[in-house]
């Protein structure tokens, strides 16, 4: 008879974990389904000179995540996506031999606009790095609101939206991540749990009722003589508070850029162009 009990309790304890998991994916997918389209795929060209290298001056092309917060196309990303050698000089100083130079920005939008951007704020101590485009959108961007944020407790799942890259066709994902720790000082912020989040830096966070949680940043702490410039001890990524995001959003100045260059829009293949001409 007791045998029969827990085969039963068991059995119980399974459904009730199914039904949860199945209700935690249900809350996923509307959050995913109502945010997808602020997230964008943020192309940046780095130049790198010094440092000892051999081979000269390089540029690196790189498809980051960024997150649109206002209507107006204003973007937040990593400053440690756009410009890896910024952070590791947190860490070392063997970087400051190293100059970096960003030399194009771009947000690429779902149907192969090209938008022309620039780094219009940086905020080192977050992590946060801001771009407009150069151009007014000729439509509303897709945009999370700040200002409709959650805090969430340890343990408590967060979805997480991203872009991935060229290979996968920059595809829109998601994911569930779990809070590992909660830290209170010198600010506060989130660690994600290490072993499973698959979230980019520059991706946001919402909480299961909707609202945004943060953005996926790293964070990075000087290195001790004794550390020997490790990097996997000083170094991590962290969930930062919307209302931080928020307040560097708010001091973000406007691009310098021309204001009545267009966007460049994706080239016409032949059979586009064949189609006019048959008109």
């Amino acid at each position: 008879m007791n045998h029969k009990l827990n085969l039963l309790a068991t059995a119980l304890t399974i459904l009730a974990a199914t039904c949860r998991a199945d209700e935690l994916a249900e809350k996923g997918r509307d959050i995913f389904k109502k945010n997808q389209h602020s997230v964008v795929t943020v192309q940046v060209v780095l130049k790198m000179t010094g440092g000892g290298r051999s081979g000269g001056p390089s540029e690196n092309k790189e498809d980051l995540t960024g997150t649109v917060i206002d209507p107006s196309g204003l973007t937040v990303l990593a400053l440690s996506a756009v410009d890896p050698v910024e952070l590791y000089r947190r860490i070392s100083d063997r970087y400051n031999k190293i100059d970096t130079q960003i030399n194009d920005v771009k947000i690429l939008l779902d149907d192969g606009t090209e938008m022309p951007s620039e780094i219009v704020l940086r905020d080192k101590d977050l992590d946060l790095a801001f771009v407009r485009p150069k151009a007014k959108p000729t439509a509303p961007m897709a945009a999370v609101d700040l200002t409709k944020s959650a805090t969430v407790e340890m343990l408590e799942p967060v979805i997480a939206l991203n872009r991935l890259n060229r290979a996968a066709g920059r595809a829109y994902s998601a994911s569930i991540e779990r809070i590992e720790a909660v830290i209170q000082k010198p600010r506060t912020f989130y660690i994600p749990e290490s072993s499973s989040t698959s979230a980019s830096v520059g991706s946001p966070a919402f909480a299961l009722n909707g609202n945004i949680v943060g953005v996926f940043v790293m964070r990075a702490v000087s290195a001790g003589e004794s550390d020997g410039g490790n990097m996997r001890e000083n170094l991590t990524v962290i969930l930062i508070p919307a209302e931080d995001v928020l307040k560097g959003a708010k001091q973000a100045p406007e691009a310098k850029g021309d204001a009545e260059k267009p966007a460049d829009k994706p080239a016409e293949t032949k059979d586009q162009k064949d189609g006019k001409d048959q008109k």
